[in-house]
């Protein structure tokens, strides 16, 4: 608790003789009683019933800083602690409720401004001179400053309590959403309320690899983010939601070497999404999968898919593939890119030749000679899916032992 002590420079009120509080004493009841009449006229939040816990004690603050400012005349070195905690107990009570502190400021100049009505009448009741007048409102001013300061102080500390507490569950709540086995939504939506969190209706989880050196970038609250795990990650809510980028996500994260964006679930599979994201980044880092820009996870499905079976998928190559693999590297690689190419297009041989960069001729030309190496495999329905992810793994998964040449080669 803050302490205040005056002395007569500071204070004027306390050069006065002792004497000119006791005309006042018996009516600072009636002054306090029209001080939280005039309050709760001007000030709605503060308008409870007289016999309510809050209005009774409004009163009894208003009627405790009307007593220790009249028994202050006289008395040099006063003490204010105990007014000043009590207006710092209704500033962390302001801040606790929610509110601003202009509910708080406006009470307070408008007990200034009673009392200095009241002085004036008994400056004119009781023949005080101007002296002793200006002498009173003077202090008057500075009691109010010292008050609306201890109210500040008060709002200040609990604001940082709320933020801590609030940053703590904001902790807990990041932690349960990639729980797995999962959390239940109840269990979610109740940890989300004390973290001050809306629930989204769906979110994604956003891998991310910081550049090593540089400050994490602050993010907006709806995001929830651990920086300091192994693997760092975010939480964004709501990330195809309307009027949402795509990769807002990340927009916010500009600090970031890499990341990838997993695919948007309802919050109790955010470790599903998460888990997905980190291999999505995984792939980047391995310079299989694109990483100038976020990485959408679900763009790359047949990567990712191909990517957890790269041990089943290696040795199916040598089964399914054998005419191909036993082709020099360089004739490998362009057939093998070119056919991955031609699928991809819906075998429409100009769009692969546009994504190649080669003639439309030189597209059909190695299918023709791909159809006679693989046999009917090509052709076979039930094995496209199968042929299409043997090519993901040899073209763009390819562990390194067999890299595979660039694919503009001239064909023999």
């Amino acid at each position: 608790m803050s302490r205040y002590r005056s002395s007569a420079a500071d204070f004027p009120l306390s050069g006065l003789p002792p004497e000119v509080a006791d005309p006042m004493l018996p009516h600072l009841e009636a002054a306090a009683v029209e001080m939280v009449e005039e309050i709760q006229g001007l000030v709605p939040e503060y308008a409870r019933p007289p016999e309510s816990r809050y209005g009774r004690r409004m009163r009894w603050a208003v009627e405790e800083s009307v007593r220790q400012f009249v028994g202050a005349i006289g008395r040099p070195g006063v003490d204010w602690a105990e007014v000043t905690g009590i207006f710092e107990g209704i500033g962390a009570h302001e801040a606790r409720a929610g509110r601003s502190l202009d509910g708080l400021q406006t009470a307070i100049r408008v007990s200034g401004q009673v009392a200095c009505r009241r002085f004036i009448k008994d400056a004119r009741r009781l023949d005080w001179t101007l002296d002793t007048l200006g002498l009173i409102t003077e202090s008057l001013f500075v009691f109010l400053e010292r008050i609306a300061g201890a109210a500040g102080q008060g709002y200040a500390r609990a604001q940082g309590e709320i933020a801590g507490e609030r940053e703590r569950f904001r902790r807990r709540l990041r932690d349960l959403l990639i729980m797995d086995p999962p959390a239940s939504a109840e269990a979610i939506g109740e940890l989300a309320r004390s973290a001050g969190w809306p629930v989204p209706r769906t979110l994604a989880a956003v891998a991310v690899r910081p550049e090593p050196g540089r400050d994490v970038p602050v993010l907006p609250p709806v995001f929830l983010a651990d920086w300091d795990a192994a693997e760092p990650y975010l939480i964004c809510p709501d990330p195809d939601g309307p009027g949402r980028d795509r990769d807002a996500a990340i927009a916010a994260a500009t600090g970031t070497r890499s990341a990838a964006i997993g695919p948007t679930v309802p919050p109790e599979r955010a470790a599903l999404s998460l888990r997905w994201a980190r291999r999505g980044l995984a792939l980047v880092e391995r310079g299989v999968l694109p990483g100038k820009e976020p990485l959408r996870c679900l763009d790359h499905l047949p990567s990712l898919v191909a990517a957890q079976s790269e041990e089943l998928l290696d040795v199916a190559l040598g089964d399914r593939l054998a005419p191909l693999m036993k082709l020099p590297p360089h004739r490998r690689d362009a057939l093998g890119r070119t056919l991955l190419t031609y699928m991809e297009c819906r075998d429409n041989a100009v769009a692969a030749a546009e994504r190649l960069l080669v003639h439309e001729q030189t597209v059909r030309y190695r299918i023709r000679r791909l159809d006679e190496t693989l046999g009917g495999l090509m052709l076979d329905p039930d094995r496209r899916i199968e042929l299409l992810l043997l090519l993901h793994h040899l073209v763009r998964l390819d562990p390194g032992d067999r890299r595979l040449s660039p694919a503009d080669s001239p064909e023999e």
